[in-house]
């Protein structure tokens, strides 16, 4: 149904852009497209009207008047999802709403190490506001200079840190949401203990705006490391890594922050197509651990710990080399192996990518598995496995055969996810560990979650969005 031959809708949008003013609306196509597809091109919607509120009233105003015109909302942070869970249908229009005028850092309590910020503040930035206030907001992960805190609660977000601090469900105490009927919950209360009842926050965290839309949270803060000492390991078997991994635990314990894995596919295409990545050690190795440990004091022995437990696991075997930073600017050369591997991954061709986690006892079981079964359906493809294995999060992509026409290898995607996700289902694991369903996985999930729990999501979907109006067609089909 188009704007024109709709009177109610075209009357909504002017309500809308009277509630906003010109600064928090947009209708112009030329304007509206960037808010219309996903980063990766996979995909592109179509809408209304982009609706940009500067506050949480402003947001129940606008939910209001599409809730009485049936008009679907779909939140947006800063729209860096890889899942498609941000895009608006081309099918049954509606109002994207995007969050980033809403960007302030309300309050910081350092005593009760919480910070309260807005949804659209960029993750980067309450990193920062943490720093100045001589605390650490811990969640690290790629997009941090453009992604939102709403987006990042909305999909649970993960990222390097996870081992040490957990994902985005354990850095949060509290909530502030506008319901699908533009009714606002304010459970922004920064307790740590609140045995109440439902724990209700925990449904709008990775929820991904089908239940509401988080305008604001409440989120843990911790003691700002003093001390960081990281270490680029080289291993000649992946089962090494995970016996190192479980070394490392024990012998840190809490002061292990990152334990990440790169294989040596990861190191050569990150030196061939980023400036500045090389191979920090003297011979080539099959795979590398990038392992960091963190400590809130000084002089705590942090880098005779490390040096004694390199030295010992090399002497085990475990490792075949290794080095440790010897300053601030070789620790970013070794953290830049990890993001260069990503970003050298657009430059290879094709790629098909997937987000998963088994239990740690499992991940090189699964990556053996996976591996071996993707390159026997398809000769010449090439896996390459990496992440934060010390949660179980591995991101298992695997680019192109090289010379491969790309659009056939992608025409392969649905049947390489089959092969990939029942190794995942058959250990146990989940098909997305940290970037949600949105679209890309949508119809994959029936096949790997129970029908319990498929029939329980979509009666908590009913009960709080009767209409469907909120991001309609993410993670549950319709």
């Amino acid at each position: 149904m188009s704007v024109a031959t709709a009177p109610r809708i075209q009357d909504t949008l002017d309500r809308i852009k009277a509630a906003l003013g010109d600064r928090g609306y947009i209708d112009a196509p030329a304007a509206m497209a960037p808010y219309l597809g996903e980063e990766r091109g996979l995909y592109r919607g179509a809408a209304l009207a982009v609706a940009r509120p500067a506050s949480t009233a402003e947001v129940a105003s606008v939910v209001r008047l599409c809730a009485a015109a049936r008009v679907p909302i779909i939140p947006q942070g800063g729209n860096t999802g890889l899942c498609g869970g941000a895009v608006p249908e081309a099918e049954r229009m509606g109002v994207v709403l995007s969050l980033g005028r809403m960007n302030r850092v309300r309050a910081i309590d350092p005593v009760n190490y919480t910070i309260t910020v807005e949804a659209g503040a960029i993750l980067a930035e309450v990193q920062r506001a943490a720093a100045d206030a001589d605390r650490l907001f811990p969640l690290s992960l790629g997009a941090e200079g453009t992604c939102q805190i709403g987006g990042n609660l909305s999909t649970n977000a993960g990222g390097i840190a996870v081992l040490r601090y957990g994902n985005m469900r354990e850095l949060t105490l509290g909530l502030e949401v506008v319901l699908p009927d533009g009714a606002v919950w304010d459970g922004l209360a920064g307790l740590r203990k609140d045995n109440t009842g439902y724990d209700l926050k925990q449904l709008f965290i990775g929820g991904e705006g089908t239940l509401g839309v988080i305008t604001a949270a409440t989120l843990k803060l911790f003691p700002r490391p003093r001390q960081l000492e990281t270490a680029f390991l080289g291993l000649a078997r992946v089962e090494d890594a995970m016996a190192l991994f479980v070394r490392a635990r024990t012998a840190t314990g809490d002061q292990l922050t990152a334990f990440e894995l790169i294989p040596r596919i990861g190191l050569e295409i990150a030196m061939a197509h980023v400036p500045g990545v090389h191979d920090p050690l003297g011979d080539a190795q099959a795979w590398y651990v990038l392992m960091e440990m963190s400590s809130s004091q000084v002089g705590t022995g942090l880098r005779a710990a490390l040096e004694a437990f390199l030295a010992e696991m090399m002497e085990a075997g475990l490792v075949a080399d290794g080095t440790i930073a010897a300053s601030a600017a070789q620790a970013r050369d070794l953290w830049r192996i990890r993001e260069g591997m990503v970003e050298a991954q657009k430059h290879v061709g094709a790629g098909i990518k997937h987000d998963v986690s088994v239990p740690v006892s499992s991940v090189a079981r699964f990556i053996l598995a996976a591996s071996e079964a993707v390159t026997r359906r398809y000769p010449g493809a090439r896996p390459i496995p990496f992440g934060h294995v010390g949660d179980g999060n591995i991101h298992f992509n695997i680019a192109q055969p090289i010379g491969a026409d790309p659009a056939g290898f992608l025409a392969e995607w649905s049947a390489i996810n089959h092969i990939v996700h029942d190794i995942v289902a058959a250990l146990n694991g989940s098909i997305s560990a940290e970037h949600g369903i949105g679209l890309l996985k949508r119809d994959e999930l029936p096949r790997y979650k129970s029908a319990v729990a498929l029939a329980l999501m979509r009666r908590i979907k009913a009960a709080l969005d009767p209409d469907g109006i909120m991001n309609p067609g993410k993670i549950l089909a319709p």
